[in-house]
């Protein structure tokens, strides 16, 4: 075994620990309190080891730190190998951040009958961990795997504890993940031929591959291209092939769906920075212009789509959707300002939409588990805080100045302008939609009279009253119309939402700290690429070996 310093051991804890806590808490599944107690536990100490990893990167150092690597099948070159780069590093603080918000998010929801809140942490523990993994390898064959395998829980996830058609979006979002890896397979072993043929030997060493493949003839590079490609596409996901993303969101549970959203889908941009641009270089020039009509038709797309959903959850996902395309939109524009927003974008994406969809969830659970926008209306009267936490994950969403989102979408939109005006230029359109789209939302749930099923009855009351609503016979509070006690945030989730109202506010105003750290990684790929940034100022060239 191979390692890089007292860093190794960080990284080491960051892979085991989950999978450690997983394995405890399945086997408390008997016992709920129990096995909640012990996830959470398990999760707090992940996040903590993450901050330790932070402290302990060097940012313009080695591109890859904290390594440790040892063989696996060494007849075709395949390593057990991590180490991360300024880029994993912040996606796995991330990751580490959602996952105890989650699990105290979804502390005191019900599951299906015969399901075990064992069963349910022990499965997200696990994603997890094999999350984690796909961020932190660094041999590509192992890179697939993880890819490959982290589908397996969250297809248990979905499909054991989501809704009413859980079956249908697991199986959907199953096989379209599944096949865009398999097509990667493809690529991968093509990478190998070419290294054996370049080297006497084949390999799946990242690093090596890099080096062996940039160097491939355009129509070679453009085939291994498109095979990672459709895989990452697919995960991120970039129009058309994002149509599982709807049903999955919609039917997982609010927790699953934080993490589907919020983490899963930046594996799928990550693959853009890690193993498109630095290996297949002339590829990614020549198909960049495919790759920015696809961005740019999500960020419209998605945002019409947004506008007309009367389904909360899909709403979630076709703004993700849009927001995945402003991500995909910097990282083609090839000008390191744009790139650097389209890393921020991914962490912030993270944070504000995870808000999101855990106060849209907060808002469920108190209407009975209806997800219809038509069922709500008029909450703010009952639920002050909430709809005020609801306001600030919305304003972060639609990229208000002051907010985490503002610095990742303004870095984007004008570092994308020199290389890319006509794309950048259609894509801002997508900021107004936004305004539009959240405030729509938050209006009919929170603004106006007491109305909803969900709140008052099969009829909109038209103040408070006492007696019977829509005819069915439905007690109406006399207080303040509603059908039944509606409480304002508990401090469960008042603890659960204060980090990442602070994340927004904080990043919004300070974003250094994660600048820093993603910057270096950026240049790194640049130049592994062979880009030329449009707009370089005195202070900050591109320093390439």
């Amino acid at each position: 075994m191979t390692t890089s310093g007292t860093g190794s051991w960080l990284l080491a804890a960051l892979l085991l620990l989950p999978l450690v806590g997983a394995a405890v808490v399945v086997a408390l599944r008997g016992n709920d309190r129990t096995a909640k107690l012990a996830a959470l536990g398990f999760s707090v100490a992940e996040f903590v080891v993450a901050l330790v990893s932070w402290a302990n990167f060097e940012p313009g150092g080695a591109r890859l730190q904290q390594s440790f690597s040892f063989d696996w099948i060494p007849a075709f070159g395949v390593h057990i190998s991590f180490a991360i780069d300024g880029i994993a590093l912040v996606m796995i603080a991330v990751i580490g951040l959602l996952v105890p918000l989650v699990i105290g998010a979804g502390w005191a929801d019900k599951l299906p009958e015969g399901r075990t809140k064992g069963g349910f942490f022990s499965l997200i523990l696990l994603e997890q961990a094999l999350t984690v993994g796909v961020f932190a390898a660094t041999d590509v064959f192992l890179f697939y795997v993880l890819f490959e395998i982290m589908l397996i829980p969250m297809y248990f996830l979905i499909g054991s504890y989501g809704g009413a058609r859980r079956q249908y979006a697991a199986v959907k979002f199953f096989l379209y993940s599944f096949l865009g890896g398999l097509i990667m397979l493809a690529s991968v072993i093509g990478c190998y031929v070419l290294a054996g043929d370049e080297l006497g030997k084949g390999t799946f060493d990242w690093a090596t591959l890099v080096q062996v493949v940039h160097d491939a003839p355009l129509s070679t590079q453009i085939w291994l291209f498109l095979g990672f490609f459709v895989a990452f596409a697919i995960k991120a996901p970039l129009v058309p092939v994002h149509t599982w993303l709807p049903d999955a969101t919609a039917e997982a549970p609010i927790g699953v769906a934080v993490l589907l959203v919020g983490i899963l889908d930046k594996v799928g941009t990550f693959g853009f920075l890690r193993y498109l641009l630095p290996m297949f270089p002339l590829a990614s020039k020549e198909l960049a212009p495919l790759v920015l009509v696809l961005a740019v038709a999500g960020v419209i797309y998605g945002s019409l789509l947004a506008t007309g959903q009367r389904d909360m959850k899909r709403f979630l996902a076709y703004v993700s959707i849009a927001h995945f395309g402003f991500i995909a939109l910097g990282i083609f524009a090839f000008s390191s300002q744009a790139m650097t927003g389209s890393v921020t974008y991914m962490i912030n994406h993270s944070i504000a939409t995870g808000m999101l969809i855990l106060v849209v969830g907060m808002v469920i659970s108190r209407g009975g588990g209806s997800s219809r926008v038509a069922d709500y209306g008029g909450m703010a009267k009952l639920t002050p805080l909430l709809a005020g936490v609801l306001l600030i994950a919305g304003l972060s969403s639609l990229s208000l100045p002051g907010t985490n989102s503002f610095v990742s979408e303004f870095l984007v939109l004008i570092g994308s302008y020199p290389n890319a005006p006509v794309y950048t230029i259609i894509a801002t359109v997508g900021m107004i939609f936004a305004a539009l789209y959240v405030l729509w939302l938050y209006q009919r749930i929170m603004q106006g009279p007491l109305r909803g099923n969900a709140l008052v009855g099969e009829e909109p009351l038209a103040g408070p009253s006492t007696g019977t609503a829509g005819g069915v016979g439905t007690l109406v509070d006399s207080a303040v119309g509603a059908k039944k006690a509606i409480l304002d945030l508990n401090l469960r989730e008042k603890a659960v939402l204060a980090p990442l109202i602070l994340l927004i506010v904080g990043l919004g105003l300070f974003p250094k700290p994660v600048l820093d750290t993603v910057t270096p990684t950026v240049d790194a790929t640049m130049c592994a690429a062979g880009l030329v940034d449009p707009v370089q100022s005195a202070e900050r060239q591109l320093q390439c070996p």
